[in-house]
């Protein structure tokens, strides 16, 4: 009867299992980085798309919510594109009619001064991270606003890693990138262009929004031309044109500065 013999792998075997086992593990761990990484990409331009989406919905709402007045002077609506001849950074400034209060343990009106403004950290003095540069689209937020006050309000960041916060104004003519108290009207359009960069994406995530004022601007065009009167004039002069109707004014037709607290 034969002895039976245990025989064990070679030593080229053994060379051989580990080289394939090797090959096979950092692919696997390729494989799992890159769905890490690809996850970690999605999650970012997801995340930054909401983000550039919201500022452009509470934008527009805040827009569309624009106080109205048949007196012109009682309206404000100013703000400067970025890329501007000014050295300003892009804002955009208005009075709105909103329910939601700035301060819930003060009493408010529903006329407010809301300004949209983009800027650093640094400019607006709040703590930022070591390195950090990007701009933010801030939302200040001014309870019972009026002229002959400094501006205030309470300051909310909106949108990180802002890199476009374009303005356009249309007057009924031409578009242009200002809007100054010196135009004594409303534009019939604004529209605002918003734009991020994710991290360690080239491409842009973009939002743009169109609010028209055509009715309220020819309205307040009216309104001030039916106000000058020409010299030396016994006669009574016809408007040029349509007062605002009752419907675009505010509740109860409060003004900045005289909105009954709450």
């Amino acid at each position: 009867m034969s002895a039976m013999t245990n025989k064990g792998f070679t030593l080229a075997e053994v060379l051989v299992a580990s080289t394939i086992s090797s090959f096979i593990a950092l692919v696997a761990v390729g494989a799992m980085k890159a769905i890490v990484d690809s996850s970690h990409v999605v999650h970012q331009v997801t995340e930054t798309s909401a983000e550039v989406r919201f500022a452009a919905r509470m934008l527009a709402h805040d827009l569309a919510n624009l106080y109205r007045d048949p007196d012109p002077e009682s309206m404000k609506l100013i703000g400067v594109s970025q890329g501007s001849e000014t050295s300003s950074p892009a804002y955009l400034t208005f009075y709105t009619v909103g329910r939601s209060k700035a301060r819930a343990d003060q009493p408010e009106g529903d006329v407010y001064e809301v300004e949209y403004i983009l800027a650093s950290r640094q400019d607006e003095e709040l703590p930022a991270e070591p390195g950090e540069e990007s701009m933010v689209l801030f939302r200040r937020l001014w309870p019972n606003p009026d002229k002959d006050r400094s501006p205030g309000g309470v300051l909310t960041t909106i949108a990180e890693n802002i890199s476009v916060f374009h303005i356009r104004f249309f007057d009924g003519e031409q578009w242009g990138t200002e809007w100054s108290e010196e135009m004594e009207s409303i534009p019939q359009l604004v529209e605002v262009t918003l734009a991020a960069r994710p991290a360690g994406r080239t491409d842009l995530i973009m939002e743009t929004v169109t609010v028209s004022f055509a009715r309220l601007a020819e309205s307040s065009a009216g309104s001030s031309a039916q106000g000058e009167s020409p010299e030396n004039e016994s006669e009574p002069q016809e408007p040029a044109g349509e007062s605002a109707p009752a419907e675009d004014s505010a509740p109860n037709n409060r003004g900045p500065g005289n909105a009954n607290e709450r």
